[in-house]
């Protein structure tokens, strides 16, 4: 074997590392501008430029037959694409789909795919032809409006770009990747893209800002709804910018049960892979709710049926779909096209100006090229003219010579004709000799003479130039306007849907068994101290109410479970019900683990970080936490506090600023004050220290309130009805953990305390029984008393009754006299709700 390295070899040392990058970025190149980007002219990839080209050939009009797209796919490859068939098919299939493409290029016989991921039929099988819009991209080829480039091969030629008459890449979209770079351009409508380009014809100054008024967004072919327009607006400004899409819906009624209907899926959304996906989440109960899922779809139209369960709220379980599925999907768009074969990121006026400037190009050489054309045909014309003005010495000078060549020297020298002129002479046949051929040639001169002037106008003018552009633009408008298919609204960070919700004080109520409500304040009757009230809830042996409070619609809702978790919720989220209904599991609103149950409820308007949260537990642990710790909001809760085994949640209150004393009341008649300072403020997933030791036995924390004055007044009540208003200062200042002081005075008249709330003068006072009644009293009504005394009647409670629960409600107006009674068929729920 002779020697590779011989000296009289010429024999280049390269670097390795210098060879790979430089193939490496050849076939970037290639790959960017070659395969995987659109044109920003007329928007689309080679691959897709050569199929209609190919097409085109084969003379595939709209008006001619189909033929088979093996045929089409083979000229492809064999004449300009020098890639696979099934990537060449599969262009061509996704032209033809009216789910895909805005305006589809090519018309389609046989399968050419589905919405729920169906493979279209083999090439053998499936015929094609262009459409009228692929005819509007290909007008005027044969005017010498665009270069023609070799192929692969070098054997033929191919156009560099299509004359494209429609703003293609805007309205049919493009996605690609490419090496090191993407693209995804979404759909418009045709009408709002012309409006634009129209516009900026007649006002070049226009700012993005301005086109932006023309288009109004994305315009999917499968329709939808775009959520937001931030996302619009920062693509259409940088190029750049992210939408929220989803799918849409409506509710309808069957069997007192609501169902969701699908009408329309997000862009590239599979059908068939997105209603599995539900069907696997309901299974994995991720999706509360749901009891029947199925596709209805038909030719008429998408139709995917939800069927919710008797308790579900429709609202709760398509924000969960939304969240959980491709029915939300946030479609990102890049609007990186190739533009003098380089790649760049364009905002939306850089994209109507290139098309403006390429349309510009295609009209001002079709221009020249019918020019010529008219000149040519007028220079022939003219020579004829010239023959039959001399009819007898043109036939005296043909007769006379021995050959062509020397009549047509003859003539030329006779009548100073170009070689072309006396050639058409001597190939004019007798009959144009007629009067009515001779008439024919002057006015197709005439003609010809008007139309060069016409032409030759249009060059010099830019501004018939524009007005050419406006006027076929206006045509293709006219020819194929659509209405608009994707809803634009606007996104919840646009418009506060609180804006759109009256802030109203409700009586929000929870049974044990887990069913929360809220009612309007207005519905319970105000009645005077000693009243016996008003059945709020007839009770079972299995459920009973077991927390009620007063909140505005506005504010948000604390919830805190036995496991120390903390959840969000808005009040107006909460299903509005009359005093009879039953209302909604809490399950359904909230996502609580299996087994969780809500122990505290805490309504607050804001998190600001001058106030804080304090916690207040059976065995007299106190801790206070600041309450920014807990604005940030999570679907799966956050850890709210450390309890110990033994140990529950009692109460859960704001301290404002203005607060400068806790106070804790024990069940038997116990109770401190101690300052706020006293309980510093710690870490969100502490344990706290404690507030208050127990002076007699099995005694612990029944209620909790805070203080900003002295001079305010506390409302204790007993289990018998029994209580008393008493002034702050009665109730001595102590340091925190201490054993306190007798609260209120207890008998077996009076049982033990129940709670203890701060008296407001633009409150009335609500009281709940174990047997459900709810009695609305007057504060000021119920006298003041010293601390160590029982109090007076309050409530009318009867012998195998007690009080469980008090809270303060905004002051009522005129009495409502509505009696209420329970759905006696109150279903049961399951034990997995967490809420026994």
């Amino acid at each position: 074997m002779s020697d590779l390295f011989e000296r009289n070899q010429n024999v280049e040392e390269v670097l390795i590392e210098e060879s790979m990058k430089g193939s490496y970025l050849d076939y970037s190149m290639s790959v960017i501008v070659g395969r995987a980007l659109p044109d920003a002219r007329d928007g689309l990839k080679p691959v897709h430029r050569r199929i209609l080209y190919a097409m085109n050939d084969l003379s595939l009009s709209h008006r001619s037959p189909y033929k088979k797209s093996a045929r089409v796919v083979g000229d492809v490859i064999g004449k300009y694409h020098p890639h696979g068939d099934t990537a060449v098919y599969d262009a061509l299939v996704r032209m033809a789909q009216d789910f895909s493409m805005k305006e589809p290029l090519v018309d389609g016989q046989g399968n050419f795919g589905s919405v729920d991921g169906d493979n279209a039929a083999a090439m053998r099988y499936t015929e094609s032809r262009m459409t009228k819009m692929a005819e509007e991209l290909l007008e005027d080829l044969e005017k010498d409006t665009v270069d023609f480039v070799p192929n692969y091969d070098d054997s033929m030629t191919e156009p560099d770009v299509l004359p494209s008459r429609v703003p293609n890449l805007l309205i049919n979209g493009s996605s690609g990747i490419a090496v090191g770079m993407a693209t995804n351009i979404p759909p418009h409508r045709l009408d709002e893209v012309v409006n634009a380009l129209t516009y900026r014809i007649e006002n070049p100054s226009a700012t993005v800002e301005d086109v932006m008024e023309k288009i109004e967004g994305p315009d999917f072919p499968t329709g939808g709804i775009i959520f937001g327009r931030k996302g619009i607006t920062d693509a259409y400004l940088t190029g750049r910018g992210r939408i929220k899409v989803r799918a849409k819906t409506h509710i309808e009624e069957k069997r007192q049960r609501e169902v969701i209907i699908v009408d329309e899926l997000p862009y590239q959304v599979n059908k068939s892979r997105l209603i599995e996906n539900i069907a696997q989440l309901v299974r994995d109960k991720h999706i509360e709710g749901i009891s029947e899922i199925r596709d209805e779809s038909d030719r008429e139209g998408m139709r995917i049926v939800i069927e919710l369960k008797r308790d579900a709220m429709s609202e709760i379980v398509l924000n969960n779909l939304f969240k959980s599925t491709q029915m939300q999907v946030t479609f990102g768009i890049i609007m990186l096209a190739i533009n003098n074969k380089e790649p760049k990121v364009f905002n939306l006026l850089e994209l109507l100006d290139i098309f403006l400037k390429h349309r510009k190009t295609v009209v001002i050489r079709r221009t020249i090229f019918d020019l010529e054309k008219a000149r040519a045909r007028a220079h022939i014309l003219e020579g004829l003219k010239i023959a039959v003005d001399n009819i007898d010495e043109v036939i005296r000078i043909i007769r006379a010579s021995a050959d062509d060549n020397e009549a047509k020297e003859s003539l030329m020298n006779r009548f100073a004709l170009s070689e072309i002129q006396a050639k058409a002479i001597l190939e004019m046949r007798l009959r144009r000799l007629t009067g009515l051929e001779i008439e024919k040639i002057e006015n197709e001169l005439a003609e010809l003479r008007k139309l060069i002037a016409e032409l030759e106008a249009i060059l010099k003018s830019e501004e018939k130039i524009n007005e050419i552009i406006k006027n076929e633009l206006i045509e293709v408008k006219e020819r194929y306007s659509k209405p608009r298919l994707t809803e634009i609204v606007d996104d919840y960070d646009d418009i506060d849907i609180e804006d759109l919700i009256p802030n109203e004080p409700m009586v929000v109520t929870i049974t044990h068994r887990g069913y929360i409500k809220r009612v309007p304040v207005t519905q319970y009757e105000k009645q005077h101290r000693g009243g016996k009230g008003k059945t709020a809830v007839t009770t079972y042996d299995d459920d009973f109410i077991e927390k009620f409070f007063i909140s505005n619609t506005h504010d948000t809702l604390m919830f805190v479970t036995d496991r120390g978790q903390l959840y969000w919720l808005k009040v107006y989220k909460i299903p509005e019900g009359s005093r009879a209904a039953k209302g909604k599991a809490v399950v359904n609103l909230i996502s609580l683990q299996a087994d969780e149950k809500i122990t505290a409820i805490i309504p607050t308007t804001d998190f600001n970080d001058d106030k804080s949260l304090v916690f207040f537990t059976q065995n007299g642990i106190v801790k206070r936490t600041n309450l920014s710790e807990y604005s940030n909001i999570r679907s799966n809760g956050v850890r709210a506090i450390n309890l110990d085994d033994d140990d529950e949640l009692v109460e859960a209150k704001i301290v404002t600023p203005e607060t400068k004393w806790l106070f804790v009341a024990t069940k038997k008649g116990m109770c401190i004050r101690f300052k706020v300072e006293d309980a510093r403020e710690i870490g969100r997933v502490s344990r706290g220290v404690t507030a208050i030791k127990f002076k007699i036995k099995d005694d612990y924390v029944c209620g909790a309130t805070t203080i900003e004055n002295e001079e305010d007044e506390l409302l204790m009540l007993s289990e018998k009805g029994l209580g008393k208003r008493t002034t702050a200062s009665e109730y001595r200042e102590q340091n925190r953990a201490g054993k306190g002081v007798i609260s209120m005075k207890l008998t077996p008249k009076t049982g033990d305390v129940v709670g203890v709330v701060f008296v407001e003068d633009d409150k009335d006072l609500m009281c709940l029984t174990s047997a459900g009644k709810m009695i609305r009293v007057d504060m000021d009504q119920i006298r003041k008393a010293g601390r160590n005394t029982s109090g007076v009647k309050i409530v009318s409670v009867e012998a195998k009754d007690k009080v469980v629960s008090l809270a303060k409600c905004p002051k009522g107006d005129e009495p409502k006299d509505l009696d209420v009674v329970a759905d006696e068929n109150m279903e049961q729920i399951d034990n997995t709700l967490g809420l026994e």
